[in-house]
């Protein structure tokens, strides 16, 4: 599994420190196209609160991120990926 980070650097404007490498919210692009979270896991206090129909599976985690990394994130998530299905006119 190779995973692609979609930021040229870890969380711009991060509430969360990020020394050593632990505790940087990142987003990862795999292969496939799909997107790896790496954030804080609040699945424990967020799960009760979710809207009915929502729910943890098992193998599930819910995870918080910066917003601005999403923000940010959002320009090269726009881009084609090979895995994307071919454009119809």
């Amino acid at each position: 599994m190779n995973l692609h980070r979609l930021l040229p650097t870890p969380a711009p404007q991060s509430p969360l420190p990020c020394a050593g490498g632990h505790r940087c919210p990142d987003l990862f692009q795999l292969d496939s196209g799909d997107i790896a979270v790496l954030g804080l896991d609040i699945t424990e206090a967020a799960e009760p609160h979710l809207p009915a129909g929502s729910g943890c599976g098992p193998g599930e985690r819910i995870v918080r991120i910066p917003r601005a990394l999403l923000q940010a994130a959002l320009a090269h998530l726009q881009s084609p990926h090979p895995s994307d299905p071919p454009r119809t006119s």
